[in-house]
């Protein structure tokens, strides 16, 4: 018999058995609110992978990919192939992301490069100081190093 048969046999005989309880019998324990960061985690991190599997694409501006991007083209598509929408410039995106501090910058978060209030630029967040990003004109998707403190942070929801 196995453990799924057995957790109605379980609830009959436990009468009053919490649902915590049965959860843990039948292998998962369900807790409010931490699914949707879990899920928000597991899309950052597809997000993350799919961009740095675009090493070497070229730029080209307005592109939205398979094979050329630019910034924003690049987040677009690594999180709509991770099961997320964003909208398509980095500003619209800054806009739609909760914004986060960079001490709780988790890899696969979206840094976004600012002068002033206005957006420019942005890239996927990959840890230790640096981003997955297709750069400018003449340039492919590559990882580096974030060169500037006028940066935002953001998390896709």
């Amino acid at each position: 018999m196995t453990a799924l048969n057995r957790v109605p046999s379980l609830m009959v005989r436990a009468g009053t058995a919490s649902a915590l309880t049965i959860a843990a019998v039948g292998g998962s324990i369900v807790v409010p609110g931490i699914a949707s960061e879990a899920a928000a985690a597991t899309h950052a991190t597809k997000a993350l992978k799919i961009a740095a599997s675009k090493k070497g694409a070229p730029y080209r501006y307005g592109a939205t990919g398979p094979s050329r991007f630019d910034c924003s083209g690049l987040t677009l598509y690594s999180f709509k192939k991770a099961g997320k929408k964003l909208p398509r410039t980095a500003a619209q995106q800054y806009n739609r992301t909760r914004h986060i501090t960079a001490s709780s910058r988790k890899a696969g978060d979206l840094v976004f490069f600012h002068s002033g209030r206005s957006v420019y630029h942005v890239g996927i967040y990959a840890g230790k100081g640096k981003i997955w990003h297709a750069p400018k004109t003449g340039d492919v998707v590559r990882l580096q190093k974030i060169w500037t403190k006028s940066v935002w942070y953001g998390r896709v929801k």
